[in-house]
């Protein structure tokens, strides 16, 4: 059963810091939250940093299973649109790390989440899209593509609507470069 409050403690952290940041990891309003007292957080982190760190290896570990999704997509609207909302929070966690990726650890978990999903997703992309680029354009594309769209989303943007729009939109601009 230890692991199983672990868990908890990873779902909550996990879930708090992609809605809200680092910031707001805050171990009393964590434990309260979760319904078990401090000393609960320190049998199983021995403080705030391993905490986050576990956080960040569960990331990495969720980046795995969005590949892994990813790779069974054939296209954007609606497979790949499917695999996004489906996890939600690892998208808004990653734009967490995004916005604090001057804290090098954020930054390293950020590239290496970014490497693991970004091929994947960029197979789908650039099969579904079509175009006639080459490597060097469809990767510039891609990485503005990438940028925009963490500035944009939010709980509000991550729906079906928005990211069809989105996508649609993002054809069209790429299109506009052939």
């Amino acid at each position: 059963m230890k692991s199983d409050t672990k868990a908890i403690w990873i779902k909550l952290g996990y879930e708090t810091f992609a809605l809200k940041g680092q910031g707001a990891l805050k171990i009393e309003r964590l434990a309260k939250q979760v319904g078990k007292s401090k000393s609960s957080f320190y049998h199983h982190f021995a403080d705030i940093d391993s905490f986050i760190e576990t956080l960040l290896k569960h990331h990495i570990d969720q980046s795995y299973v969005i590949a892994d999704q990813e790779r069974t997509a054939n296209k954007i609207d609606p497979d790949l649109i499917n695999v996004l909302l489906a996890h939600q929070t690892d998208l808004l966690f990653n734009r967490q790390l995004r916005i604090n990726q001057n804290v090098k650890l954020f930054n390293d978990t950020l590239c290496r989440s970014n490497k693991i999903v970004g091929e994947a997703f960029k197979t789908v992309w650039v099969k579904d899209l079509n175009l006639k680029l080459n490597d060097r354009q469809m990767e510039g594309i891609f990485t503005l593509a990438l940028q925009n769209f963490y500035l944009q989303i939010n709980v509000d943007t991550l729906n079906p609507k928005w990211l069809s729009e989105y996508f649609l939109n993002l054809k069209r601009i790429a299109n506009s470069f052939t």
